[in-house]
This record gives C-alpha cells, sequence and structure tokens, in this order.
C-alpha cells in the first residue's frame, strides 16, 4: 500500500511538472495560437480583481489607468506560477523516492530549482532530478527574457498604425470622419492604398494576438485610443465605401474587411468568446440602425462625396459588410474594456459579454 502512495504520487509530481512546462512552451516557444488553460486561469482571477476595483472607480481614465496594469502584472505573475508548481511537482517526487519529508522535499526542490544549493540529496538518480530542475529553473528565466522583445515589438507595430489613425479618423476614430478627411484633403482615391496597410495590419494581429495572447489587453499609450475600435472605424469606412459611396468598386476595401473579420473571429475564438462564424443579413441582425446609417451618408452628403442613389440598397450592401464583423468587434471591445467609440465601443452597454476565460469552447448561433 505504502508503495502505491509513492507511485501515484510521483506520477502527480510528474505530471503537474509536464502540465506546467506545456503551459510554458505553448505561450514562449509555439509558433501557433495555443490555449494554455494555466494561463487562462491566472488571467481570468486577476481580471475578477481588478474588476471588483474598477467598480469603485467612476471616470474611464481612471479605470483605463488601472486596466493598464493587468496585462503587464499578468504576465509577470506566470513565471513565478510556473516555478511554484515546477517545484512542487519535484517536491512530490523526491518525496515519492525517499528524499524525506514533505519539508525536506520542498527544501531540496527550492535550492534546485533556483540553483542556489543550500541543499542536495546523496544517490545518483537524486543528483539527475536536481540537475533536470535546475536546467528547467534556468530555462524559464531564459524564455521571459526572449519573451518580452518579440511581445513589445508586435506592440509597437500594431500601436503604430493605430496611432496613425487619429490624423485620418479623428479621436475616438469614426468612420464618417475617415471618409470626411480622405475627401477634403488626400482624394478618395488615396483609401485604395490605406486599405492595403490595414490589410496587412490585421494579418499581422491575428498571428500576434493568438500566438502571444497577453497582447490584447496591452492597451494603447493614451486611453481614448484602443487597437480594437480603430480597426472597427477603418472596416465600417471600407464598408461604406464599398455599399454607398458612388466610385469604381475596389477591391483592396473588399480584402481588408475580410482580413478584418477573420482576424477578429480567430482572436474571439482563441477567448471562447460566442460568435457567429458565417453570418448573413437580416437573418443575424447588426449593432448599427439603419437611421445612423441613413445620418452618416447624409453628413457625407452634405460634404460633396459621391452617393450611389439607391439608400435602400446602399443600406442592405452595408449590412451585408458589416454583419460579418458585428458581433465579434463588440464582443472584443468588452473584453479589452475599450474606450467609446462610434458604431463599436459605445454598443457595449447592449451585450453581455460571457465570464472571463471561464466559457467552455462551443458553436453558437446569435440571433439577437
Amino acid at each position: 500500500m505504502q508503495t502505491f502512495i509513492h507511485i501515484v504520487v510521483f506520477i502527480a509530481g510528474l505530471i503537474t511538472v509536464i502540465f506546467t512546462l506545456s503551459s510554458a512552451l505553448s505561450t514562449f516557444v509555439l509558433p501557433r495560437a495555443a490555449r494554455s488553460q494555466l494561463n487562462r486561469v491566472v488571467f481570468g482571477l486577476l481580471r475578477r480583481m481588478a474588476d471588483s476595483l474598477l467598480h469603485l472607480v467612476k471616470t474611464y481614465e481612471r479605470r483605463d489607468a488601472i486596466m493598464a496594469y493587468y496585462a503587464p502584472i499578468a504576465v509577470m505573475l506566470l513565471v513565478p506560477t510556473w516555478y511554484l508548481l515546477i517545484a512542487l511537482g519535484f517536491s512530490a517526487m523526491y518525496w515519492a523516492l525517499g528524499v524525506g519529508d514533505w519539508t525536506t522535499s520542498l527544501r531540496l526542490s527550492g535550492s534546485s530549482l533556483f540553483t542556489l544549493g543550500f541543499a542536495n540529496a546523496d544517490g545518483l538518480v537524486f543528483a539527475i532530478f536536481e540537475c533536470i530542475e535546475a536546467m528547467l529553473g534556468l530555462i524559464m528565466v531564459a524564455l521571459l527574457i526572449a519573451y518580452l522583445p518579440a511581445m513589445y515589438s508586435a506592440f509597437s507595430r500594431r500601436e503604430q498604425v493605430v496611432n496613425m489613425l487619429e490624423v485620418r479618423a479623428g479621436s475616438p476614430p469614426s468612420a464618417a470622419e475617415m471618409l470626411l478627411r480622405f475627401h477634403r484633403n488626400q482624394g478618395l482615391e488615396k483609401l485604395s492604398e490605406y486599405w492595403k496597410i490595414w490589410e496587412a495590419w490585421f494579418a499581422d494581429i491575428e498571428e500576434s494576438h493568438t500566438t502571444l495572447s497577453a497582447l490584447v489587453f496591452f492597451r494603447s499609450p493614451r486611453a481614448e485610443n484602443s487597437w480594437v475600435t480603430a480597426a472597427g472605424a477603418v472596416l465600417d469606412a471600407a464598408a461604406i465605401t464599398l455599399s454607398a459611396i458612388d466610385i469604381p468598386y475596389e477591391i483592396s476595401a473588399a480584402l481588408s474587411i475580410r482580413a478584418g473579420y477573420l482576424a477578429f473571429r480567430r482572436i474571439a475564438n482563441y477567448f471562447d468568446i460566442p460568435n457567429p462564424q458565417n453570418p448573413s443579413y437580416p437573418e443575424v441582425p447588426i449593432c448599427v440602425e439603419r437611421a445612423e446609417f441613413d445620418s452618416v451618408l447624409d453628413q457625407l452628403a452634405k460634404a460633396g462625396l459621391p452617393l450611389k442613389p439607391d439608400r435602400e440598397q446602399a443600406w442592405k450592401n452595408f449590412a451585408g459588410w458589416r454583419v460579418n464583423y458585428d458581433r465579434s468587434l463588440i464582443l472584443l471591445c468588452g473584453l479589452v474594456m475599450a474606450p467609446t467609440a462610434p458604431w463599436s465601443g459605445d454598443r457595449l452597454p447592449h451585450f453581455h459579454l460571457p465570464p472571463l476565460f471561464i466559457l467552455k469552447k462551443k458553436m453558437m448561433k446569435v440571433t439577437g
């Protein structure tokens, strides 16, 4: 019976170490989107603590200042969490191998993991395990050092394009303001070049924000900016251009929208946020009302932009484009606590985001 207990404890310790290493590898090394349940627990618990604190804050600026620390603290908590689990896992294995009581096993594990050398055990088997544990401790530090520059490089690429949008779409960014400024300053024909910039940007965030998922929660340097609302403004501008602006059909605008809604869907799917995968209008409604769409077109017409004469068809075409990214855009605004912005962050109070990191993945058709 005693031997059986030791075997069970050893296996449990080994599984704990393997599970922890799997989490570290999927976070730091694996060049593809891979979920780590341990990371989700760390981020989820810290988010719940942050949400409790946010209830005491009245202004968005203060809430944004608090949330600016959320992702960096969560990332820094991953390493001590991994260290703790590895130390406990090796402690269980040392105890099962007969190194001594639990206190002695934990002391040996901590000494080996942190390469302090204040405790050791006799025997070749123990020496091998101590060396393995010490190696894992050094690898964790090295991975974190390599991980941070890669993450901040991706963050810098993202924010550079977001900051440039303010010149073209105002702050907070809006599709109407973007089209008005292009018409007034550069000419609508220059939009084709801009759609290509954002198509590449969407491809970049799709890759970086799923492989380096903590980036989703890293906030822009300025409280009024957000990568989600900026992307929403560009997608809406492209949808309005294709559906209502009387200029030659621009394939780069359509490609930009497709790249955008694919990026939004895949990021939302990574976080198990239910969103329609192949929606169509009017079966799946959108958050923008017809009156709001007409108001924007009136504003554009007043400024002299050429509009298509059939408003009814323009609305149907716009809704057909918008439905592809509508729900994922709004729910991602909630996930990152995005600032208020036309047709994105301002829709959030009407929708309820599922509990963060607790959802089981499921297929769900959203109908309202």
